[in-house]
């Protein structure tokens, strides 16, 4: 039987992002434009729709972490809080397979998605262009680095949890722009807005939210005597 990813995609907005207090009419719409089981493993088409994170690469044998397409409610929440107008221009650190890269694409003016994974990249790039999200440029950097060739941005998006957002992505924040991250792991995290004015950067805690991690940024162990 196959499966109808309409009229799933309609459920997941309705009993995932609606009940979790996001109100904003172009992200719900965002999210039901957005076909989700494009940009998941073949083997997991069927899952896309679940109030889950699904894994969409491994961990290797070599140590780089597992990846995942962050659940619907969160990303939802994150992406409201971005609050994203049409005609900004969004870097987005860690799309993975471009899912966030797709909805992010239907609310901004343009959209430039950082993947550290080549092979993740790669097919981001391919499913992007497969469906015609044409304002999205895909790029293969360390996520820690952001992209400051094409700086400055309105918004700076964080597709997980980390331990801290680097000064170089504050770097590239435009006057006025804002940076949304998950700041801590699991039932630690919280979810922070970060706006600069005149130069100056401040954040602020907005809501508690468990999402995987983004690898590469750790804090480094310090040792105490």
């Amino acid at each position: 039987m196959t499966a109808d990813f309409h009229d799933l995609r309609t459920k997941m907005v309705d009993n995932q992002i609606r009940t979790t207090d996001v109100t904003n009419i172009a992200v719900l719409d965002a999210f039901l434009a957005v076909p989700r089981e494009e940009f998941v493993p073949s083997a997991r088409r069927d899952l896309a729709y679940i109030d889950e994170d699904i894994l969409v690469k491994p961990a290797s044998p070599v140590g780089e972490a597992a990846r995942y397409l962050m659940e619907p409610s969160p990303f939802a929440k994150l992406v409201q809080l971005a609050a994203i107008e049409p005609g900004d221009v969004v870097l987005d650190i860690g799309t993975g397979t471009g899912y966030s890269a797709a909805v992010l694409s239907r609310l901004a003016s343009s959209i430039i998605a950082v993947e550290s994974d080549s092979d993740l990249a790669a097919e981001a790039t391919a499913k992007l262009s497969e469906l015609g999200y044409d304002n999205v440029v895909i790029v293969t950097a360390p996520l820690t680095e952001g992209y400051p060739s094409e700086a400055p941005y309105d918004v700076i998006i964080l597709e997980g949890a980390v331990d801290f957002v680097p000064d170089a992505l504050f770097d590239q924040l435009k006057d006025g722009g804002r940076l949304v991250a998950v700041e801590g792991y699991g039932n630690a995290g919280v979810a922070k807005l970060y706006v600069k004015d005149d130069g100056i950067t401040s954040g602020r805690r907005a809501f508690n939210l468990a999402v995987k991690p983004l690898p590469g940024f750790a804090r480094a162990p310090q040792f105490e005597f």
